[in-house]
């Protein structure tokens, strides 16, 4: 560990880390082993521009005191799953920079890591070169059984290749879950970000309400059936769809004639077919059986 939390845990593989001897350069035995099972994909490279493809990759093997010709085998091999073993004796100013960032995944892997680190690893890249990394990560995590932590600003990034996120705002993580869960839950920071709608209502008799459509909710025409059902005019405010971890899932803000209390059996059909409903504004408390 470069730095010790103040509080918490880190745990790697069941391992916790801050149990462990020592810090930097002065780690203990047990945690730089830990290390060595945990690999890290750099925003800008930081490959070595005096040494080719394929002794940056060899670097790591170097440290761990392999032989040559195993330093060769295994880096060749890595170069292979990456999609560069033809890049292997060019030097780094020689490539793009969708093919470095390809090197230093490779490094990365040398010394088999169970955890791949992957540090804002496409913030400097084009968007179809990011979309190539990123298809190449999520190829590893199957391939390899590998788990892969991504530190991202890039909301398509968690969207195109995160299983789990984790929303941070001053330091502190105030939402985490698997994405399908954090679009089911109610007023999720993370779920506005990833899917941005946005519309105010055309008068204050209005009921304005965001609808979060997954899983085979996604496919149906549920806003036409409401219509239909109840016999309403429908305005649609705003939209955002989207695929994500291969199935469609996105927000809606819709908003229906009438206030709340005016519309509560409509929402109520839409909660009915499995949707995310919040209502925009202040609802009003509606009087129950009895309350006088």
């Amino acid at each position: 560990l470069l730095e010790r939390p103040t509080a918490g845990t880190v745990t790697v593989a069941g391992q916790d880390l801050t149990a462990l001897a020592g810090r930097g350069p002065r780690a203990g035995k047990e945690l730089r082993q830990a290390r060595s099972r945990i690999g890290m994909v750099f925003q800008h490279f930081n490959l070595l521009s005096s040494r080719t493809v394929q002794d940056n990759v060899e670097l790591p093997l170097e440290i761990l005191g392999l032989s040559g010709k195993e330093r060769s085998s295994k880096a060749l091999g890595l170069l292979d799953l990456v999609g560069l073993s033809d890049k292997a004796k060019v030097y780094p100013a020689q490539l793009s920079g969708g093919q470095k960032q390809r090197v230093g995944i490779a490094r990365a892997l040398a010394g088999d890591p169970k955890v791949l680190l992957s540090d804002e690893a496409t913030s400097a890249l084009d968007p179809e070169t990011t979309r190539s990394i990123l298809q190449l990560l999520r190829d590893l995590n199957r391939q390899l059984g590998l788990t892969v932590l991504l530190i991202t600003h890039e909301m398509d990034v968690v969207k195109t290749i995160c299983d789990s996120a984790a929303l941070m705002e001053k330091g502190r993580i105030v939402e985490s879950g698997t994405v399908s869960e954090l679009l089911a839950t109610p007023g999720s920071e993370l779920a506005e970000a990833l899917f941005p709608v946005s519309g105010e209502p055309s008068g204050d008799d209005r009921t304005v309400i965001d609808v979060t459509f997954h899983g085979e909710a996604a496919t149906q025409p549920v806003i036409s059936q409401l219509s239909r059902t109840y016999n309403i005019d429908i305005s649609i405010l705003g939209a955002a769809m989207d695929t994500v971890a291969g199935k469609q899932v996105g927000r809606m803000r819709i908003e229906l004639p009438g206030r709340y209390e005016e519309n509560v059996v409509p929402i109520g059909f839409l909660r009915e077919q499995g949707l995310q409903i919040d209502i925009q504004g202040q609802q009003p408390v509606l009087a129950t059986d009895g309350a006088k």
